[in-house]
């Protein structure tokens, strides 16, 4: 194309007369001119007054991930989660809800974590709920979980589970393990 335009203006500047030059020089480039640009649209679709103020809304019929676990309740005997009642101390790492093998925080250690430093996906913090009351755990035991790649989260059971439901609302891969509290503070209503 490059060549064509220098021809083009090679045989224009040959003419004499200058008003010809002009004209010459815009009949040649009409020709070239569906070369050089795209085609135009000479059909613009323009909204109608009704079109301008309609909104598209959406109804979400699930709000979370089904495959989300989240604890509805706990009780001195065990945890309702997604629904299910499981009984006595329990293991929650992603879709999977497990019974975990502790009486109570003296038995936590690094053989009762195992499961959560094996699994896949990995697991970036798993939430320890100790019962009614806080206990604090053996510091070698967060350092081990830490050289493993997993924070370790240890409140009681109550503050547990909710920090549990808000890491899975935002989407984090959490692991919980809970051992159910003696004692249930019921709300009076």
């Amino acid at each position: 194309i490059i060549l064509n335009c220098r021809k083009v203006t090679e045989t224009t500047t040959k003419m004499a007369v200058p008003g010809m030059f002009a004209r010459a020089t815009t009949s040649t480039l009409a020709r070239l001119r569906p070369v050089l640009r795209q085609p135009r649209r000479w059909h613009r679709l323009n909204p109608t007054d009704d079109e301008l103020y309609v909104r598209t809304t959406i109804s979400l019929l699930e709000k979370q991930n089904p495959q989300d676990i989240f604890i509805n309740n706990f009780s001195a005997w065990g945890f309702t989660i997604r629904g299910d009642r499981v009984m006595g101390p329990v293991a929650i790492v992603p879709r999977t809800i497990l019974r975990w093998d502790v009486a109570g925080p003296e038995d936590i250690n690094k053989e009762s974590l195992a499961l959560f430093y094996i699994c896949e996906p990995k697991i970036e913090i798993v939430v320890l709920g100790v019962g009614s009351e806080h206990v604090k755990l053996d510091p070698n035991l967060h350092k081990f979980m830490r050289q493993k790649g997993i924070a370790l989260e240890v409140q009681d059971t109550a503050h547990a589970c909710a920090t549990f439901n808000y890491l899975v609302s935002e989407g984090r891969v959490a692991g919980a393990a809970l051992i159910p509290p003696r004692e249930v503070m019921q709300l009076q209503q």
